[in-house]
Order: structure tokens, then sequence, then C-alpha cells
């Protein structure tokens, strides 16, 4: 057996990996960006809001507080060892706010 060969990955599992990386790219822009969206709007519209001004803070702030929450979404995904964790978590959180705000609808 050559040195080169015991250190060496067989061919599919590095396969594999590449492609579990790309998901877990994917996961993190893509899927981060969703689960940001669905909680900022599902933030602004929980908060209470009596009238317009009100309403247009309780759009803002969930907002802001939206971009340090897709950079730590970022990091996790990236962090995280489980890539089923990490898509679970965030595929599963961006849907499951979605599928409450559709439930919400929109404020009267």
């Amino acid at each position: 057996m050559a040195s080169g060969q015991a250190i060496d990955e067989p061919a599919g599992r590095r396969w594999r990996s590449g492609i579990a990386m790309a998901w877990r790219w994917v996961t993190a822009i893509l899927g981060g960006y969703g689960f940001t969206v669905a909680a900022a709007m599902l933030g602004a519209r929980l908060l209470p809001a009596p009238d317009a001004t009100a309403r247009v803070e309780a759009t803002g702030w969930p907002m802001i507080l939206s971009f340090l929450l897709y950079a730590a979404i970022g990091l996790w995904s990236l962090h995280e060892v489980r890539l089923g964790r990490v898509s679970a978590v965030i595929w599963g959180g961006a849907i499951g706010m979605a599928v409450l705000l559709k439930l919400l609808g929109v404020r009267a």
C-alpha cells in the first residue's frame, strides 16, 4: 500500500462531503434569510400596535433585530456539527413561522 492511500479519503466520501458542505452553505444563506424574514414578520405582526404610528415602530424593531438574527443563524449553521439539526431548525423554523403568519392573516 502506498503511503498516500492511507491518508486520503475514498473518492465517494469526499464527494458526499462536498455535497453536505454545499447544502450547509445553502441552508446558512437562503434558509437563514427565510428564517430571519419570517421571524421579523412574525415579530412585527405579534407586537401590539393600536394606531398607524405604533405599527411603524412595531415593524421597525423586528427589522433592526433581524440583522443580528441573520448573522447568528449563519454563524451557528456553519459551527454546528450535525447537518440534520441545522437543516431541521432553520428550514423547519422558517416554514413553521410562515404557516403561523398565514394563519394569523393581515392585521386589521
